[in-house]
């Protein structure tokens, strides 16, 4: 494996865990984002994740230290890519913003670069023309909280070469990655095309005033011995995300049920700024959300 040097652009949700993850298992790690500010929110995040790695994974305050000694960061893109081996993109989930974003990229990145995209819902192919190198281009996906849920889905497109696929499969497992190879393009990888179909069931449950969000986590939890609800679930993972997904499938069916979960998601949610844990409120409130509580289940 020819990868020392890694670019994450975007650090939101995701992009500052694999940043984290990354720089842990000794890559030298340049975060990039659009502005300083988004950078500077960023660099506040490490401060909490580091405490769960030690906490979750029995890190070292040496390890710790040494993790933020391999991180850099740039909101120039020329100058965040000049040395990246990989760039791993986790920009927003809007079809629009990665062409936009690859197109620049394209521009910027040295002739070796390989190009991974993570993108929950979309497939690399979608886009693959706009990095102007397919043939090194893959969807590396991850979950959320890498460092315990460590599945890292690798998922090609007609045109990636078979040593891009194996570069980046090596590279996954050498950040403590469970590696999970797809031997097509699937919407939603193997993850999301399970997991999707049930926050979707769950919204639609809230969204038509079946049952409130607490009841809905409470049924599943209860009968299934599940430790998270949908919408716990769905707080981990980012409204945002969620938001961006539906409005997607709103826009290309006009469903007129995917419309209302849109307009009730930027209603309550994002014209409120909670967007789950990252913002400290979202369908629960954190540090300690009532799921985790030893009654809701009563």
């Amino acid at each position: 494996m020819n990868i020392k040097h890694v670019t994450v652009a975007g650090s939101g949700v995701l992009g500052y865990q694999i940043a984290f993850q990354t720089a842990f298992h000794g890559f030298n790690v340049t975060v990039y984002d659009i502005n300083d500010e988004a950078i500077a929110k960023a660099k506040a995040k490490f401060d909490p994740l580091s405490e769960r790695y030690k906490a979750d994974l029995g890190a070292t305050p040496a390890q710790i230290e040494q993790t933020r000694a391999n991180l850099s960061y740039s909101s120039d893109l020329k100058i965040a890519t000049a040395a990246a081996d990989l760039v791993i993109e986790a920009v927003p989930e809007s079809l629009k913003i990665k062409i936009s974003f690859y197109q620049q990229l394209a521009a910027v990145a040295p002739a070796h670069t390989l190009f991974a995209t993570n993108s929950s819902t979309l497939l690399p192919s979608q886009f693959a023309e706009a990095t102007q190198r397919p043939k090194q281009f893959v969807a590396l996906h991850f979950a959320n909280e890498i460092w315990t849920h460590n599945t890292a889905e690798i998922m090609g497109h007609p045109q990636t070469d078979p040593q891009t696929f194996d570069q980046v499969v090596a590279f996954a497992k050498a950040i403590g990655m469970i590696t999970l190879p797809l031997h097509k393009e699937q919407p939603g990888y193997i993850l999301n095309s399970l997991l999707v179909p049930f926050l979707d069931a769950a919204t639609n449950l809230l969204v038509n005033e079946v049952s409130d969000a607490h009841t809905i986590d409470k049924t599943w939890m209860a009968a299934t011995g599940a430790p998270t609800g949908p919408f716990g679930i769905l707080d981990i993972v980012g409204i945002t995300t969620a938001y961006n997904i539906n409005k997607m499938a709103a826009d290309a069916t006009q469903d007129p049920l995917k419309i209302k979960t849109v307009e009730y998601l930027k209603k309550e949610f994002i014209d409120t700024n909670k967007l789950g844990v990252g913002t400290g409120e979202g369908f629960y409130t954190y540090p300690n959300p009532a799921y985790l509580d030893k009654d809701f289940l009563k």
